[in-house]
């Protein structure tokens, strides 16, 4: 019979490939480039594969029934050694291009051992007992019912080929062998790239970068799509500079802010995954500056405010400055508006013509903890006054009425700044500790635990300093091209003057209190009813008569992120709590779930 030769264009990595058929009926159809099949798999091909991937979902599951992480076990050393290690490569990228395809579920009706009405044959008969039997040994006593999400439910071999490559790549290293899947992870490189494979890593190989872009942006809603991010950007070099190249990188960027912004109906695990990422971008100088040239219009699902056009780097300063307000009025957890500050410090060089809402958030958020710390200082310094004229205003005090501490409480935070600054000028840390110790024996004395507000001293102070660290960087480096920041530093002037001579920041307040003085002085020059087009004018102006070599240089701002030594204790417990809540078809009984609490993540 004659073989015949079909052309036609792969739909992962688009490219043109060749099949072979006999009699014209096409036999194996793959690509040469992405060698996988380039139609949808038939049903039973479909459904064998879901099989294949779920069943060594539960070989791994004994993980979950040990409350220590698991280090050796007889699954792992069938894994990581012998007749399994070479086919190491070609399992993760399957893994990754069933999470790349999303092909659906066959319809209803189908399924892979359906009984045939010709009879089928002896070995389908077998075949089909075999896999029945063994799917009852590894559900026995843990079938049960459990509610799937919809995204789950649409695509369950793409859902289970991620949680499966989540959890071998997070496989502990052997005592003699790395994890060879975290190294296929690694090290695999796009189908454009021609160089060679390094000899020291056997388990490399090539995937579309295209296709798992468009994936990963598709895909963020999920925790596992977004933990898979983060280990790619963190992880491999090669995908972490092809996001980075990326002329589109708002697709990306967007979903993850989206995540961020909801920070309420997120849990706590994916909040930070996501942080995590955008961390990751805002270390390169090239994507800091690439935000701000990328132009979003109608942003509906932020709320606070109709952005009817912003730029990709104004719209990020927003979302982060929210959570870091969210944390430190809910959660209070130091990581979170760590990592927060960490990202907006690393951008703030290259900010570049901010949106007025963006600046006036920077300054105004600013502003909210210099009033708290005045505050809190009082309460540490006069614990038993009866003033209660700065506790009333910050009670009353919300997003958007600052004006009403500003009007009502002006000429009370001089004086107490006043006298407080003069006072730690002279013995700031050891006047503040005596203070915080004599508050403590008052309160221990009645068994009364530390208040909040002397808890929240420190912390107050670290976001202070990082603020007008972030404030000081855009000025020095980007000044003529942020007037709307400069214009929101100008309105709250009164407020960050009483902080000229404060301890902790009359270092980095000398480039602020100059540009402060400087445009004063040309506003004042200029007359009084000045339009808000005429202010900006000035600035702008000025921004270009300010002598660069008046403002103090200091250490560029960069943060970078490193991952915490043992991150097994994490990402181990994390991916389990995953797949525990998203595999499809598969039930562990709470109870005996030794791994995670049940309302942990």
């Amino acid at each position: 019979m004659p073989l015949q030769i079909c052309i036609s264009s792969c739909r992962i990595c688009q490219k043109t490939k060749q099949r072979s058929a006999w009699n014209g009926e096409p036999a194996y159809r793959f690509c040469k480039i992405c060698f996988l099949p380039t139609k949808r798999p038939r049903d039973i091909t479909y459904s064998i594969s879901l099989e294949a991937v779920t069943t060594l979902v539960v070989f791994l599951s004994c993980q979950l029934f040990h409350k220590e992480i698991l280090r050796e076990s007889l699954i792992h050393k069938y894994l990581m050694h012998g007749r399994c290690l070479p086919y190491t490569s070609r399992l993760v990228k399957t893994l990754l291009y069933n999470f790349i395809r999303q092909e659906r579920s066959p319809p209803p009706g189908t399924h892979v051992f359906q009984q045939q009405t010709d009879g089928g044959g002896l070995l389908y008969g077998i075949a089909s007992g075999v896999a029945t039997g063994l799917w009852t040994v590894f559900t026995l006593g843990g079938v049960g019912s459990k509610p799937t999400p919809q995204l789950e439910q649409c695509s369950p071999l793409a859902n289970q080929s991620l949680l499966l490559l989540l959890v071998l790549a997070n496989l502990t290293d052997a005592p003699d062998t790395p994890n060879p899947y975290r190294q296929a992870i690694m090290s695999f490189k796009n189908t454009q790239d021609s160089s060679a494979f390094s000899s020291s890593n056997p388990h490399a190989f090539q995937i579309n970068f295209n296709s798992l872009y468009t994936a990963l942006c598709e895909q963020q809603k999920s925790d596992q799509a977004t933990l898979l991010l983060y280990m790619l950007l963190h992880q491999n070099g090669n995908v972490r500079t092809y996001v980075l190249a990326r002329t589109d990188i708002e697709n990306l960027v967007l979903p993850i802010l989206e995540i961020l912004y909801h920070v309420e109906e997120r849990n706590s695990h994916h909040v930070y995954m996501a942080l995590i990422i955008l961390l990751i971008l805002t270390e390169d100088d090239g994507f800091n500056r690439s935000i701000h040239e990328v132009i979003l219009k109608n942003i509906t699902w932020y709320a606070e405010r109709v952005l009817t056009e912003i730029s990709l780097g104004s719209l990020l300063i927003l979302v982060v400055i929210r959570t870091i307000q969210y944390n430190m009025t809910r959660t209070r957890d130091k990581y979170l508006h760590t990592n927060c500050l960490a990202a907006l410090a690393n951008m703030s060089a290259q900010f570049r013509s901010l949106h007025q809402y963006a600046a006036q958030r920077i300054i105004s958020y600013t502003c909210r903890h210099l009033r708290r710390y005045v505050y809190v200082l009082d309460k540490l310094y006069f614990p038993h006054s009866h003033c209660s004229t700065l506790q009333h205003c910050f009670s009353t005090l919300s997003d958007n009425g600052e004006e009403l501490l500003s009007l009502t409480c002006s000429h009370i935070l001089r004086s107490y700044a006043s006298s407080l600054f003069s006072l730690l000028s002279k013995k700031h840390n050891k006047v503040l500790e005596q203070a915080t110790q004599s508050l403590r024996g008052s309160l221990d004395s009645n068994d009364t635990p530390l208040p909040d507000y002397a808890q929240d001293l420190n912390v107050i102070e670290e976001v202070i300093r990082m603020m007008l660290e972030i404030i000081n960087s855009c000025l020095t480096n980007s000044l003529h091209h942020n007037p709307n920041l400069v214009y929101a530093l100008l309105y709250k002037r009164d407020l960050f003057e009483q902080f000229r001579t404060h301890p902790s920041f009359q270092d980095i307040m000398q480039n602020i209190d100059l540009v402060i003085s400087f445009f004063s002085s040309r506003l004042e020059q200029a007359g009084a009813e000045l339009s808000v087009e005429r202010v900006l004018e000035i600035i702008k102006q000025g921004a270009l008569a300010l002598p660069k070599d008046r403002l103090r240089k200091f250490p560029e701002l960069k943060f970078k992120y490193v991952e915490e030594e043992q991150p097994e204790e994490f990402f181990i417990p994390y991916v389990w709590s995953l797949v525990y809540n998203s595999a499809v078809a598969l039930y562990w009984n709470p109870r005996n779930i030794q791994l995670f609490t049940m309302d942990s993540g």
